[in-house]
């Protein structure tokens, strides 16, 4: 277990320039709505994702779950799940008038919100754990919110290598088509943290990390999925603390 990861938090996102400030949300919603030619293909090529979250799930399923970062509560669709489904999503206007909020039992503007009600079977994310500054923080509390039999459910894009870097510059070409500004801008505003970064956070919180990917191997991927199960208790609650985070 190599610790050295966590000195690289919290990160600092940069400052976005006013003329992606302007459009920000206009591209956000356009983009999760698959409105445009190249998001709308990422968005058939991100079902890997979205099923691959939820292939530890049959039809009729009991267990708890808490989704971190659940937006417009696209996952749901592929949870063919009974029982409790929490999510952690402080933008309210995402998930408030989508398909399936009658399904969701909480909404937690933090994942700390989330101490009274687990634990969980399960904890899952798709597309999240990139933007997330102090991420360390974050996977901590997901190993003491889970069951010692329950899984984190990862699922990310292959930030950091070169495969991925041509899929946003092909992106790219209709962001700037579209808005006349550079698409790698707002990347790196969006992505503070790369695959490689997720995976040594995630191997420091738990035991077992079992990751599957989306292309030949890790360099050579458009997505990961990572199912982490035995969760190191002492190790998050120790490191909570000197975050001054008590649990």
């Amino acid at each position: 277990m190599n610790q050295s990861v966590l000195s690289l938090y919290p990160k600092k996102r940069i400052e976005l320039p006013e003329s992606y400030r302007a459009i920000y949300q206009q591209h956000y919603f356009g983009n999760r709505n698959g409105e445009y030619t190249t998001t709308s293909i990422s968005k058939r090529l991100e079902g890997w994702m979205h099923y691959k979250v939820a292939s530890d799930i049959r039809p009729g399923s009991q267990a708890s779950t808490l989704e971190i970062g659940a937006g417009t509560l696209n996952q749901l669709p592929f949870e063919p799940i009974v029982g409790p489904y929490d999510i952690v999503e402080p933008f309210r206007a995402l998930y408030e008038n989508a398909p399936g909020r009658e399904r969701v039992r909480n909404v937690f503007d933090d994942i700390s919100q989330a101490k009274h009600t687990g634990p969980y079977d399960r904890i899952t994310n798709i597309a999240v754990f990139e933007h997330i500054m102090d991420l360390p923080v974050v996977v901590a509390q997901s190993a003491l919110l889970l069951k010692q039999d329950g899984s984190l459910r990862v699922a990310i894009p292959n930030e950091g290598t070169p495969l991925w870097y041509l899929g946003t510059r092909i992106s790219g070409h209709e962001f700037k088509k579209r808005y006349g500004l550079e698409y790698q801008v707002l990347m790196k505003y969006e992505h503070v943290n790369t695959a490689a970064d997720i995976e040594g956070v995630l191997e420091v919180f738990f035991e077992r990390n079992e990751c599957q990917v989306l292309g030949l191997c890790k360099s050579l991927a458009l997505y990961r999925f990572y199912e982490c199960k035995s969760p190191r208790v002492e190790v998050a609650k120790d490191y909570l603390a000197t975050r001054g985070i008590t649990w």
